[in-house]
């Protein structure tokens, strides 16, 4: 069972341990810039650990770019030890979700490397979609909420 739950001072150590291949490492920032982000727009950043079971396997945060009155999929990071597990396709499902519920979201959006085939294929996969919108290699993509 995968689950989000909150970063305290009991699972901290930990999720700042997170780290994705090295191939992967240009993608994503490291979970410790991540939670410092949280941290100074802690009024618009939801930073949350991905558990498998008891097992902790990654790490996502979303938040709300207030400048374009967005919400977003800021920061997503599985493990490299637990990827291609269907963790990350999961999370990602239960993070939409608590956007829709807890703050009524519409869209939600994503910027991701141009590079990154996986991520691109997997937010694809629950029904992000390319909004045609590339800065500095990355491409916009957009989750249209249903409801």
């Amino acid at each position: 069972m995968v689950e989000l739950k909150a970063i305290t001072k009991d699972n901290f150590e930990d999720v700042i341990s997170l780290k994705v291949s090295e191939h992967q490492q240009a993608f994503v920032s490291s979970t410790v810039h991540s939670l410092a982000q949280a941290y100074v727009y802690r009024d618009t950043a939801f930073p949350f650990a991905i558990y498998a079971d008891d097992t902790l396997v990654g790490f996502i945060m979303l938040g709300f770019y207030e400048e374009k009155k967005q919400y977003t999929l800021w920061k997503f990071l599985i493990d490299n030890k637990y990827q291609n597990h269907g963790y990350g396709k999961k999370a990602l499902k239960m993070g939409i979700e608590y956007l829709i519920t807890t703050f009524g979201a519409k869209e939600i959006y994503v910027g991701v490397s141009s590079e990154n085939d996986i991520a691109k294929q997997l937010y694809s996969s629950v029904g992000f979609k390319q909004t045609g919108l590339i800065e500095n290699n990355t491409e916009e993509m957009k989750y249209v909420c249903q409801r």
